[in-house]
């Protein structure tokens, strides 16, 4: 692999991630939004946390001490509805 087709590739996988972490903050809010006894938090909380999504997308500096690879799997587990409420970054009620 050339040197410049690895940045494609990382700008890619870059983009994608950053698409997961936006859809998930959609994802979130919809199901607090509509079925709030489905997430486990309250709107406020799920909003706070959908904000924290789109920021490590946006790569806000607000939020460089959040580690993105948690975030990235945080994103998937919502995306999947498989247990999210396990992660790190998961609001404690």
């Amino acid at each position: 692999m050339k040197p410049h087709e690895s940045c494609a590739r990382s700008d890619r996988v870059h983009e994608a991630n950053c698409s997961l972490l936006r859809l998930a903050a959609g994802v979130l809010r919809m199901r607090s939004a509509h079925f709030s006894r489905d997430t486990g938090l309250s709107p406020a909380a799920a909003d706070r946390l959908a904000n924290v999504l789109e920021g490590v997308a946006e790569g806000h500096s607000a939020f460089d001490q959040i580690d993105p690879d948690e975030a990235i799997a945080l994103a998937h587990r919502l995306v999947d509805d498989d247990h999210p409420e396990l992660s790190g970054m998961w609001p404690i009620r």
